[in-house]
């Protein structure tokens, strides 16, 4: 079983080499690293040995740089001076916008490109101030803020899909996405066409002449399957098809859809964006044209967000940085320290080498993201009963948030699927999801040795 080592800033991995210290130290999130929080040694070693780059501070001469996603979430998207000189964005809470004048209103019709708002579903001065700031963060071009993650999904799906056409989707997508595909779209006459999320091969032998969209998870939820997304980017630009994929688990600090060649990136922003479990919303980022469609057919649908929740969206955003780098740390952690463990028969979590997609996060990840999925060495009560012994952990179906979180998928999200089907799609009795929260990694792993005492 590896060693818990205490840096010298008293935070805690676990490794049993140096080589595995140093993988530690590096994907436990850049706002540590950008920071200059980790022990000098150690992260001018993990620099050199693992990235061989040169640190973006070497302590006599600083060049010029794209700000690092902490530094662009708290300073990009945000007007200054704010009204009454007020440091934080207003809450614009207003469903309409005033006129001067009839004169007024006639020139604002009139106008070829809007400068001003008219109606709350429209617009609204506070969302738009979230929305340039997760644009920011993927490095898009621009970026539609919606009511919930399940709209950032169907918006696009909606707006690019009509009558005959064909749609591609990963068998390990989010199950809603994938009953909206299968149990809605085809009622409409759009075709969908279900392949495994990370087979490059089996994706391109499913295209079809009217394929128009490939949609897919990564991670996936539950087992973190990591598409390999330049290699999609490149299949789908050949065959001229849009790209969607949902980045939820990641988040921008983990990984950028866009800047790896995909058309359009979601979120559902009530997981980690927002971070704090109180809140429905969702995001798309991508092209200005893209978005700025999406933008009419959201006026249509009504899928818009309140200004109230936009405000506590910024407010979450500004503490990403340092609540992605703690659920990172804590995650790895705690994967390894059960991959180790007797009673655990497997674990998921593309940190780990026995990923069957490490190679493909270590390509393109930062960090492996604040999920660990695994099988307890029992049946469905066994994993029940670790579930119930955990103190620190909320029973919950959601994920991302500063709690920690932890479910039964086969009880919870599953639980009206037909047990045959369920299992053919790797959903057993004894599969948990744990969704790592903020509290102290040793805690957490206190907190899953004794629970494993009673399996």
């Amino acid at each position: 079983m590896p060693d818990r080592v205490i840096l010298d800033d008293e935070r805690i991995v676990e490794c049993s080499t140096l080589t595995d210290l140093l993988s530690e130290v590096f994907f436990i999130g850049t706002a540590d690293c950008l920071s200059g929080s980790l022990p000098e040694a150690v992260m001018r070693s993990t620099i050199d040995q693992e990235t061989q780059t040169t640190p973006r501070h070497n302590g006599h001469h600083r060049e010029a740089q794209t700000p690092g996603p902490s530094t662009r979430v708290l300073h990009q998207g945000i007007q200054r001076p704010q009204a009454f000189h007020s440091l934080t964005p207003p809450i614009v809470q207003t469903a309409a916008y005033t006129f001067e004048n009839t004169e007024a209103v006639v020139r604002f019709k009139s106008a070829p490109a809007k400068t001003r708002l008219e109606y709350g579903r429209y617009g609204n001065p506070t969302v738009q101030g979230v929305e340039q700031r997760l644009a920011a963060l993927e490095e898009g071009e621009a970026a539609l803020l919606v009511s919930s993650g399940m709209a950032a999904i169907t918006l696009p799906l909606l707006l690019l899909l009509s009558q005959g056409d064909h749609l591609i989707i990963g068998d390990d997508t989010y199950h809603r996405t994938r009953v909206f595909a299968n149990d809605f779209l085809t009622r409409y006459g759009v075709s969908v066409t279900t392949v495994p999320t990370t087979d490059l091969s089996a994706i391109e032998a499913a295209i079809r002449p009217n394929t128009r969209v490939i949609v897919a998870e990564t991670p996936t939820n539950p087992f973190l399957r990591c598409v390999d997304l330049q290699g999609l980017a490149r299949l789908a630009r050949t065959h001229g098809i849009l790209t969607l994929i949902d980045s939820t688990f990641a988040t921008p600090l983990n990984q950028q859809p866009l800047l790896h060649g995909i058309d359009l990136v979601a979120h559902s922003v009530t997981k980690y964006l927002a971070g704090h479990n109180d809140l429905l919303a969702g995001v798309i980022v991508g092209d200005s044209d893209l978005i700025e469609a999406l933008r009419d057919i959201q006026g249509l649908f009504g899928a818009v967000v309140d200004p109230s929740a936009a405000y506590q969206i910024h407010r979450g955003l500004q503490t990403l940085g340092l609540r992605i780098s703690q659920q990172n740390r804590s995650a790895l952690a705690i994967a390894r320290f059960l991959e180790t463990h007797p009673k655990v028969r497997r674990v998921w979590y593309p940190g780990l080498p026995s990923h069957p997609d490490h190679p493909v996060a270590r390509k393109q990840m930062r960090g492996f993201g604040g999920v660990v999925s695994f099988e307890i060495a029992g049946d469905g009560p066994a994993a029940s009963r670790f579930v119930d012994a955990l103190q620190l952990a909320h029973i919950a179906p959601s994920l991302g948030g500063v709690d920690t979180l932890v479910m039964q998928p086969a009880i919870m999200s599953y639980f009206d699927t037909p047990r045959e089907e369920r299992l053919a799609l790797g959903i057993t009795d004894e599969l948990i999801r744990l969704s790592v929260g903020i509290e102290d990694t040793e805690d957490l792993l206190d907190d899953i040795e004794q629970a494993l005492e009673v399996v």
